[in-house]
């Protein structure tokens, strides 16, 4: 049964009570509204149809990102110490530009906007590329499941990103250095004062592996004489065995070998280095070899190249290497076992 009173601010709530029903109430500026909005909620309640959208219309995207940051992302996202993980950067653009929204006020309309607003810019923000774009609405699409499935919040309109039109992927980076090039860094990564960069770099051409799997390696987990080591941080959380070519073998083979734990030796680890201190010590080594536009991340992609161009390898190994789940991110490779197969078919 709904009634209906007058506050003090002028506004008219209604408020419906029904056995069987959690209370509902909402205030509106005239009271006709108020007994329209009371005769639908009735309807559906009496056609066994009704669902409450109460907790997403007082439910911010602000509250949600709180309880996702305490919830969700401890159990779900690898911890760094600087805390400069992506997503936290994603949640912060999202926080700040929609953040005051209601879960139930966010629909296609507001990510529509969000997202040309992020791909144009304006004078108090530049504007970003279209993978940086994807991702924050990726994101925000996580954060509209985490509170359908873990928080129980019904959203009226469903999840409001499956209808918006997302930016194009992009071309990913396919940065390779000649053969000078490559001279040149290596020769001023054998330089560099940190004993621990040139190990890593042929580590990394050797196996494909990402720089935080480099990094998280243990020597527990390296078993040189069945030539793999099992890297349990990887970008997709599945741990996996990497392959040891015997250039690879050779680099472990070199690098100190754990002691009992103290001072002198604070890690099990064969690369013990900071994440930070590696990357900013190969952007040196880029500069003094003049180097431009060549990351780390890069390296992965150096490997899988020289991998591809032995031509003995299918794709289906190279993924195994690699760690791609899916093959299509492998098709930037797919050109190379073309010439292959051209050679099989004679």
């Amino acid at each position: 049964m709904a009634s209906f009173r007058k506050r003090e601010s002028g506004l008219w709530q209604a408020t419906i009570r029904m056995t069987g029903y959690p209370s509902q109430s909402k205030t509106f500026e005239r009271k006709i509204d108020a007994e329209i909005w009371a005769r639908k909620i009735e309807t559906d309640i009496d056609k066994g149809i009704f669902q409450s959208s109460s907790d997403a219309e007082k439910t911010t995207l602000t509250d949600l990102i709180d309880r996702f940051k305490k919830e969700y992302a401890p159990f779900h996202y690898r911890k760094r110490e600087d805390e400069k993980e992506a997503w936290r950067f994603q949640l912060a653009r999202l926080d700040s530009l929609i953040g005051k929204y209601s879960l139930a006020a966010i629909d296609q309309k507001v990510v529509g906007a969000y997202r040309d607003l992020r791909l144009a810019g304006n004078s108090q923000m530049p504007a970003v590329g279209n993978s940086t774009v994807r991702k924050e609405i990726f994101m925000l699409s996580k954060l509209m499941k985490f509170a359908q499935i873990e928080c129980g919040i019904l959203l009226p309109r469903g999840n409001p990103v499956d209808n918006v039109r997302k930016p194009s992927e992009g071309k990913g980076r396919e940065r390779r250095l000649t053969k000078e090039e490559f001279a040149r860094l290596e020769a001023e990564i054998k330089r560099s004062r940190n004993k621990l960069l040139y190990p890593a770099f042929q580590f990394a051409i050797e196996t494909a592996a990402r720089q935080n799997e480099i990094l998280s390696l243990t020597w527990a987990h390296v078993n040189l004489e069945r030539k793999y080591a099992l890297l349990k941080d990887t970008k997709n959380g599945e741990e996996r065995a990497a392959p040891l070519s015997s250039k690879a073998i050779e680099v472990l083979d070199a690098l100190p070998k754990p002691q009992p734990a103290g001072k002198c030796n604070p890690t099990n680890q064969p690369f013990p280095i900071d994440r930070t201190c590696l990357l900013s010590v190969f952007r040196y080594a880029c500069q003094r070899a003049k180097i431009q536009d060549f990351t780390w991340h890069d390296l992965r992609h150096e490997a899988m190249s020289r991998l591809s161009e032995k031509n003995d390898f299918s794709i289906l190994e190279l993924a195994s290497i690699s760690g791609h789940k899916t093959l299509q991110m492998l098709k930037k490779y797919t050109h190379l076992q073309a010439e292959k197969l051209a050679v099989k078919m004679g």
